[in-house]
Formats: structure tokens, C-alpha cells, sequence
């Protein structure tokens, strides 16, 4: 990560981890608005996943905001204010880029979101594989009051998240809501206390690193590609995936370790 250049951004080891465990976080680094996304973090979060994607060393990522006031309260309006129609496009070309970046990660992605998540900083988060979020965080997208729509997959990710009629309502309608309705509702996969979720983010992750790495890798694509076709062809994935561990180093490593009752040593092949 030393050829990286970032401003808007930090990439570190998550709390009460050891580096050697492969789990790190992206942090959007802009407190002083409310980490609102700009173009120069647009691109520096296109490099950063790209990085990562590649890292050998990485097992999860957890993206996150800078402090306890906001996740991300979108794209920065100030920047985009008076901003010509083709520069805006050009702009949003970026910020599709990165958000199927963090979709299409190899490995899972996990938000720690303390705050605000609003706009674009909620569908970033919608992006990850599941949410972990604040008791005091809040949610919307409020694209319909700036004459817009959601454009970074909101709309199809709180569809399948929330249910279309429940989604239906706080799209047409751009309300808030809480981190509270967001759990009942499925957005969100568990709540903290407010500043705990990167910590608990962290939790999860470390029980994640406990599996056999190829396996949560297919895992994570069975899933997230089979979840968007029918039963049988997702199935048919499922199946294909499980052939190709039967396979494995670490499958016979995996049913070894069992066998002799001992923790695995897993080679990620």
C-alpha cells in the first residue's frame, strides 16, 4: 500500500487485531464534513479496493467513517454545486466504478457505520456484504428532494435488503430512519452501542478469518452472484464452487484438523 497517495483516506489494521490476521479498514477521512465523498476520494477509493483486491495478506475488509459523527453523508454537494452536466457524469462514471468495487470485492466487506449514513454514504455501505451499525446511527436516501435518484445501487440493494414495499416508502419519500428500524428491517445485521461498531465489525471479522480462506471466498461469490439468478442455476454455482474445494489443500487440511481434534492450519489453497 506504500505507492498509495492518500488524503481522503486511511487503510489500518483493525483494532484489537494483529496484522498477521488479514483484517483491515478503510477509512473515510474527511470529519470535517462528514466524510461527503469528493472526486479525489472517489479516485483514491478506486485505487485503495484495487490494492486491496490483490493484497495476499488481506481475509476482510471493514470500510468505515473517520469518528462518530457520520459514515458518510454522500457526495460532496459543495463540489458538485454549479458543476456542468458532463462533469457530473464523468464524476458519477467514477463513483460507479467504485461502489461495484467494494460489490464485487473477492473477499467480504463489512460496514462499521457510527452516524450518518445518507445518500451515496448509505448505498457505499449497501454495497458491503452486511452492515454493522450504531443504535444512534440514521439512514436515507433523499435523492428524490434533489431532483435526482439514487445512483450507486440504493435502489436495488435496499429492494433486496428491506423488501420492495417497505423500500418503496422511504424511496419515494426520502425519510430518515433509525439504526433501530434499519435491523428490523433487515439494512443493518446487528447494533451497537454508539462507537462499538467498529469493534464489533473487528469481531465478526476475526470469527470470518477462522474459516478456510478459498472457502469464504466461494462462499462469498455462490452467494452474492447466486442470490441475483434462479434456485437452480444459483444452485448449480453452489455445486460447482464445493467440486473445485473437494479438491483442496485445505479441505483435507480442514476435515484432518477435525479428525485430530486440532485448529487447521489453512495455506489458502
Amino acid at each position: 500500500m506504500d505507492e498509495l497517495q492518500l488524503e481522503t483516506l486511511r487503510i489500518e489494521v483493525a483494532p484489537e487485531t494483529a496484522s498477521g490476521e488479514g483484517i483491515s479498514v478503510l477509512v473515510m477521512n474527511r470529519p470535517s464534513v462528514l466524510n461527503a465523498m469528493n472526486t479525489r476520494m472517489f479516485h483514491e477509493l478506486r485505487d485503495a479496493l484495487h490494492c486491496l483486491a490483490h493484497d495476499e495478506r488481506l481475509r476482510v475488509l471493514i470500510l468505515t467513517g473517520e469518528g462518530t459523527r457520520a459514515f458518510s453523508t454522500g457526495g460532496d454537494l459543495k463540489e458538485r454545486n454549479g458543476m456542468s452536466d458532463e462533469a457530473w457524469r464523468r464524476q458519477h462514471q467514477l463513483i460507479e466504478e467504485v461502489f461495484l468495487a467494494v460489490k464485487d470485492f473477492p473477499l467480504p466487506v463489512i460496514a462499521a457505520v457510527e452516524g450518518h449514513a445518507h445518500g451515496g454514504g448509505l448505498e457505499i455501505a449497501l454495497m458491503a456484504d452486511f452492515i454493522v451499525a450504531s443504535e444512534a446511527a440514521t439512514f436515507s436516501l433523499a435523492e428524490v428532494r434533489r431532483g435526482l435518484l439514487p445512483g450507486g445501487g440504493g435502489i436495488q440493494n435496499l429492494v433486496r435488503a428491506a423488501g420492495m414495499r417497505r423500500a418503496k416508502q422511504l424511496l419515494f419519500s426520502g425519510d430518515t430512519f433509525s439504526g433501530t428500524e434499519a435491523a428490523q428491517w433487515g439494512v443493518v445485521n446487528e447494533l451497537t452501542a454508539p462507537g462499538g461498531s467498529l469493534a464489533a465489525a473487528a469481531a465478526i471479522a476475526r470469527r470470518i478469518v477462522e474459516a478456510a480462506p478459498l472457502s469464504v471466498r466461494y462462499a462469498k461469490l455462490s452467494a452474492s452472484r447466486g442470490g441475483e439468478v434462479d434456485f437452480h442455476t444459483g444452485y448449480a454455482m453452489d455445486i460447482a464452487a464445493y467440486n473445485v474445494l473437494v479438491s483442496s489443500h485445505d479441505r483435507r487440511e480442514g476435515v484432518a484438523a477435525f479428525n485430530e481434534k486440532r485448529a487447521p492450519q489453512w495455506q489458502n489453497r
